[in-house]
């Protein structure tokens, strides 16, 4: 967090005695994304750069406000979480057989592991493996910032949501 606040020292003396332009508006969203104890709902000051983000976000044309001087350009978005363990991802498929949204965790289990019933033709061997799927979970904060730390010349991801 030390880093992030760093850089964003730099950039607001960099935007500070420029006039308010599109790029301090993206500065203001970038130092609240990246807040992290508290989020960007946490901090009053936050509440009209990111508010005028989301509603920004609903016209068409939308186009992410950046800033230029953290070095950062738009956020990626990431809507799923991993999947638990013992699971894979996996995807619903549409009528013609192809997948679209990788939106499920699969697994393979055999449902008859365990039982004995004497012995088993292969047939009844396979109708005993089947595909299980839960929903993928879906990520509490989708989008992210990756900032350089100057210093370890490492990047930082840093995760953030927009629900209004």
């Amino acid at each position: 967090m030390n880093v992030v606040i760093g850089i964003l020292l730099s950039v607001s003396l960099t935007v500070s005695g420029a006039p308010a332009m599109a790029s301090e508006w993206g500065c203001e969203v970038l130092l609240c994304a990246a807040s992290s104890n508290p989020s960007w709902r946490g901090v009053a000051s936050c509440h009209p750069p990111m508010k005028r983000l989301i509603s920004a976000m609903k016209k068409p044309g939308f186009d992410w406000p950046t800033c230029p001087a953290a070095g950062t350009g738009s956020p990626g978005f990431e809507r799923y979480a991993a999947c638990p363990k013992g699971y894979q991802v996996g995807s619903r498929q549409d009528r013609n057989g192809f997948g679209r949204e990788q939106n499920l965790c699969v697994k393979t289990v055999n449902m008859c592991q365990g039982r004995t019933h004497g012995f088993y033709n292969s047939d009844r061997q396979q109708s005993c493996i089947q595909t299980v799927s839960i929903s993928r979970p879906l990520k509490s904060e989708p989008y992210f910032f990756d900032i350089k730390n100057e210093t370890s010349g490492q990047t930082e991801r840093h995760w953030f949501e927009l629900h209004k």
